[in-house]
């Protein structure tokens, strides 16, 4: 190589390397380096007693199972396998302490309260269940059995959970009757493995345990796979060995026996289900190859809030999180500006009504905290179950297994920017400005897939000091097999599958404590009037007028669905704002629920909470809940009938208030839901709204806030988001302009 073209060469690197330093001082000039985020000081400190709310630890949970185990008179078991006829502890959760006790110990007067555990004991054995209260924790020394205190009867064995251990003998009985079906099963359904999904109740009276059994084809949606074969299995008695099958259903006609269907089959007297290949129509693999990310969120100056153990800070928030095993998410202990606004907010639990011809499902009505809403929170999915840069928190659970599971990032916390100003005006007359703000607000989720539904529950917390409780329905619909009279009960959305007509009714406890707990129930709205005119005598006009009440018992304060509600509903303190009026939070409820079961039918005491759109009752440590682990399986001699509550019509007036919320959405499946279904306008929820509360919205001291004078339209000093693209550690931004004065309306001498 000669030394012309070395020189060269060596000018062409030298070139290059210039070149990329003068485009690295460039690219760093505009995005400064990630050490330069801002520290958002926090507007208070992790408060630790907030462990009186945190789910029990995997540690704990070992420690209570086994203190149950080495109680030998009990006669325990936690093998996953175990017998009917055996005693098998079931469940192990926290058990919440009396609320007086709680709030003594969170206000800084009285000792923090024992912490225990709430275990649940199927006694195959005894043909009972039993429910005790273990403590204290950490170190359990006694038991106690609250079943009678709590529930005021004894629990039958047969209003126990479906066990993974009673599944096991399902499963093996149902091989057992199709393996007697030969030639129907190869020719009907190609000898392929079909997947059971069973209806409930369990029967049509106290005491039964007959489950309608589905048969779907073996894909990863099964739910919207119908085979239609259906069977009805007595599985009451404690031993497996005499279980029977008392009824089939094949292609929409009955049969007694496996050898009744076999025998008319081959007589030619059954109208055959001719087998063919089905498409995987269920299948959520993308048709196509993505392009290009969808928009991300991120922190461009580091995330303003806190997580420290079950206890979260965001800007003038602060609460305690948890997730029950059996109702799911909860947050305890809620407070703005360091003042407690609300003491729980919780899922209660979420039921289906379904309609059909055929029998697994025209009796079904679901109650999900039965088997666990918490139960099956698994892990989140970053960037799409929950934003990229979120905060995931890992739990542990203890439902039907031998020893505690871990569930990792099963929660997630996040601020999100909801892409609309929470306020915002422009000024056109006379003066010109804009003020406004960003509605972002702070997001703790999880999802429940419970069988073929994936709930979604969101607590919102925004800047205006308002709380949202949400829940988005997807996942897939169940269905039932296309027969003579299906289009009574919905859309046929595939060759031969129905999607049957269903209701989704969600319960939340909102126990709010306005300035204490000495609140009274208020209802606003409005009439028209008929008023004279004042400059006009003689002429007379319609007005709009502010209707108030106080409602003042809880049979009064039982607002049913079917009734007209008032539009505004207040918890309310005996305190006022600088204007003299009662400070308060509204329940703004948000649904679209279907009607609700007849209060007829015998079933409808399981889930008697469903009546009311919202029902007003007095705390009492006794009434925690408005469902049970039992109401699905006995439904007919409902553990917890909410209605009871109500019965005695207390006295609501400066009392300590608890609010039962009931929301949801009737669904009526369609082509679009297949093969899934959307969380797009299938939800509902209820917001809790200040109203009077403060002197003023509180945003207004948010450092959110945005005004722009005219003339000024590009100063940081009021507007952040003017410098964004300088100042912060975030991807290229376009520069911010503002040129919003340039129309307005001129007004000249």
């Amino acid at each position: 190589m000669n030394s012309l073209v070395k020189w060269t060469l060596l000018v062409l690197v030298l070139v290059s390397v210039l070149v990329n330093m003068i485009l690295i001082g460039m690219i760093s000039s505009r995005v400064p380096a990630c050490s330069t985020q801002r520290v958002h000081p926090l507007k208070g400190k992790h408060d630790e007693r907030s462990r009186v709310f945190a789910d029990l630890t995997s540690e704990e949970y070992l420690q209570v199972q086994q203190y149950m185990v080495q109680q030998k008179d009990l006669g325990i078991r936690t093998r996953q396998l175990t017998k009917p006829s055996d005693n098998f502890l079931f469940l192990i959760e926290l058990s919440m302490p009396r609320k007086a006790d709680v709030l003594a110990y969170l206000d800084g007067l009285g000792p923090e309260p024992v912490r225990e555990a709430t275990v649940v004991v199927f006694y195959g054995s005894k043909g009972h269940i039993k429910e005790y209260v273990v403590g204290p924790l950490p170190k359990p020394t006694y038991h106690k059995d609250v079943t009678k205190m709590k529930y005021k009867t004894e629990l039958p064995i047969t209003a126990r959970t479906v066990t993974v251990g009673e599944y096991h003998f399902l499963t093996k009985f149902l091989k057992d009757q199709l393996s007697k079906m030969g030639d129907i099963i190869k020719e009907s359904f190609g000898n392929k493995t079909l997947n059971p999904f069973e209806q409930m109740p369990r029967g049509i009276q106290s005491g039964d345990r007959k489950t309608w059994v589905s048969l779907f084809r073996n894909f990863s949606g099964m739910y919207i796979h119908p085979v239609g074969l259906e069977m009805l299995i007595n599985h009451e008695s404690l031993n497996a060995s005499y279980w029977t099958v008392e009824k089939l259903l094949y292609n929409g006609q009955y049969f007694d026996t496996v050898e009744e269907l076999k025998q008319k089959y081959a007589a030619g007297s059954v109208k055959r289900i001719v087998y063919k290949e089905a498409t995987e129509y269920d299948s959520l693999i993308p048709k196509n190859k993505p392009l290009q990310l969808s928009p991300m969120q991120f922190y461009a100056e580091g995330k303003r809030f806190s997580v420290s153990g079950n206890h979260v800070l965001y800007l003038d928030w602060s609460f305690a999180f948890g997730l029950s095993t059996l109702t799911g998410m909860r947050v305890f202990d809620v407070r703005f500006k360091g003042e407690r606004i609300v003491y729980e907010l919780s899922v209660q639990e979420a039921m289906s009504v379904y309609g059909s011809v055929t029998p697994g499902m025209i009796l079904t009505k679901f109650l999900d905290s039965s088997i666990g809403i918490g139960r099956f929170a698994h892990e989140l999915v970053r960037g799409i179950d929950c934003p990229h840069q979120a905060t995931y928190v890992t739990m542990y659970r203890y439902i039907d297994v031998p020893k505690p599971v871990r569930f990792k990032n099963s929660i997630c916390i996040f601020e999100h920017n909801f892409g609309q100003p929470l306020r915002r005006h422009f000024s056109d007359f006379f003066s010109n400005g804009y003020g406004g703000m960003v509605n972002s607000a702070l997001v703790l989720r999880t999802i429940t897939a419970i069988g073929n539904y994936d709930y979604m529950w969101d607590f919102i917390f925004y800047q205006s000091g308002s709380v949202e409780a949400k829940v988005h329905a997807t996942g897939y619909i169940s269905s039932s097999y296309l027969v003579d009279g299906s289009l009574k009960h919905g859309h046929q959305v595939a060759e031969k599958v129905l999607g049957n007509i269903h209701t989704h009714f969600i319960n939340f406890k909102v126990d709010l404590d306005v300035l204490g707990v000495k609140n009274v129930f208020q209802t606003k709205d409005m009439e028209f009037v008929n008023v004279t005119v004042p400059w006009l005598p003689g002429r007379y006009a319609m007005v709009p007028q502010l209707v108030e009440k106080q409602l003042k018992s809880e049979q009064e304060a039982a607002l049913r669905h079917d009734a007209k509600t008032p539009r505004y509903l207040h918890i309310a303190s005996n305190k006022t704002n600088a204007w003299g009026h009662q400070r308060s939070y509204r329940l703004q409820v948000l649904s679209f629920t279907g009607d609700h079961l007849p209060e007829s039918q015998t079933e409808e005491r399981a889930m008697s909470w469903a009546r009311y759109k919202v029902a007003i009752t007095k705390h009492k440590d006794l009434e925690q809940t408005s469902s049970s682990l039992y109401n699905q399986n006995n439904m007919w001699k409902a553990a917890v009938d909410f209605s009871s509550y109500i019965q005695d019509n207390e006295s609501i007036e400066n009392e300590d208030l608890v609010a039962w919320v009931t929301t949801g959405f009737l669904h009526i499946p369609h082509a679009e839901d297949i093969p899934n279904t959307v969380t797009v306008g299938n939800g509902g929820g209820v917001l809790l709204r200040p109203h009077n509360y403060f002197d003023q919205d509180p945003s207004i001291h948010s450092a959110d806030g945005v005004y722009i004078k005219s003339g000024a339209e590009e100063s940081c000093e009021n507007n952040r988001m003017a410098c964004v693209a300088k100042e912060s550690c975030s991807p290229l931004l376009e520069p911010f302009t503002y040129n919003g004065f340039e129309g307005v309306i001129k007004f000249h001498d």
